[in-house]
């Protein structure tokens, strides 16, 4: 006969329930996060410490010279120089004191291997030519900007390959040969009756050696151009002067006179299609009117319009504290 065996009841205190539980949701809490990390995009790693120096990249067709002035891991700005045929002597130092500013010299340029090989003078070359400066520093992230055709290029880059551009700073700016030409055409208006003239019968002949062109430019650039004395910059590649072939191979005579290549370049309305901040500005007396970057600056939506007082085309020089006050404005608004 079996005896009757009673079983004690097991009490389990609250301490060793509550120790149970909290157990169970820790590891469920950490496979669900592992789950979603799996599932995350990855986030791009910062950009490499970039160093002051300067030096080569072969591109196709010849080599391209670039430096960067300060250093740091922040996200660079890198500036486009006008023309075309112009130099890197547009230069914004002054940022390096917060984040590197690298420059280069578009090939036939400066300190740039000089060509005149007419089948590289093609904007996707030159929008090649950024993306091989991008590619050799291994920038993940960076500003980008430009001054007069310089915007044009940023731009096309923009449109091309947005990947990693934080913002864009449009000094100047170019985008339509017609909208250019039809704003010279008002600044020309303004310009003694001697001088308009003399454009008028060089362009009626399409001569544009003569003396009276020549004077009539220069009347132009005083006014609308270039109004103080010029400035050196310690980093200036103005020795180097800028190649008036790749010039008016590309673009022409003169300023308000548009004969070459980019004769019927038009890119402004792509402005639209813009989703990062965008900083534009221009002279009070600059060949890119006020009134007509206003109207550039409309076309972006998160975008910031500055007119630099008592400055010309060339605003770095003109008025250059206002020129880097608003740059710097810009970035400090921008995340890191």
């Amino acid at each position: 006969m079996k005896k009757n065996i009673t079983k004690k009841p097991v009490f389990t205190s609250s301490r060793q329930v509550k120790f149970t539980f909290g157990l169970t949701h820790m590891v469920a809490v950490g496979i669900l996060i592992l789950i979603i990390s799996s599932c995350a995009p990855k986030e791009q790693s910062s950009n490499p410490y970039l160093k002051a120096k300067n030096g080569y990249i072969q591109v196709e067709g010849g080599k391209i010279w670039y430096a960067i002035t300060g250093e740091g891991n922040s996200a660079p700005l890198l500036n486009l120089h006008g023309g075309p045929g112009g130099t890197s002597s547009f230069n914004l130092s002054e940022i390096a004191e917060e984040r590197p500013v690298i420059v280069f010299d578009q090939l036939g340029n400066g300190r740039s291997d000089h060509h005149k090989d007419t089948t590289l003078l093609k904007v996707d070359k030159l929008v090649e030519q950024v993306r091989a400066v991008k590619n050799e520093l291994k920038l993940n992230e960076f500003y980008l900007s430009g001054g007069s055709w310089g915007t044009a290029l940023a731009l096309e880059y923009y449109n091309k390959y947005p990947e990693g551009i934080k913002g864009l700073i449009f000094n100047s700016p170019y985008f339509s040969t017609k909208i250019w030409t039809a704003d010279a055409d008002i600044l020309v208006a303004g310009l003694p009756d001697s001088i308009q003239t003399a454009i008028k019968i060089a362009e009626a002949d399409s001569l544009f050696n003569t003396d009276s062109y020549e004077n009539a430019n220069k009347v132009f650039a005083k006014k609308h151009g270039r109004r103080t004395e010029y400035k050196k910059h310690p980093y200036d590649t103005l020795k180097y002067k800028r190649d008036r072939f790749i010039y008016n191979y590309m673009w022409g005579p003169s300023e308000f006179t548009s004969t070459g290549t980019l004769r019927n370049y038009d890119i402004h309305e792509a402005l639209k299609d813009i989703t990062v901040p965008v900083l534009f500005t221009t002279g009070e007396f600059d060949e890119a009117r006020p009134q007509t970057v206003k109207k550039f600056k409309y076309m972006v939506p998160n975008s910031t319009f500055v007119i630099i007082e008592g400055a010309g085309h060339a605003t770095s020089n003109d008025n250059r504290p206002a020129l880097i006050a608003a740059i710097k404005q810009f970035l400090k608004n921008r995340k890191k």
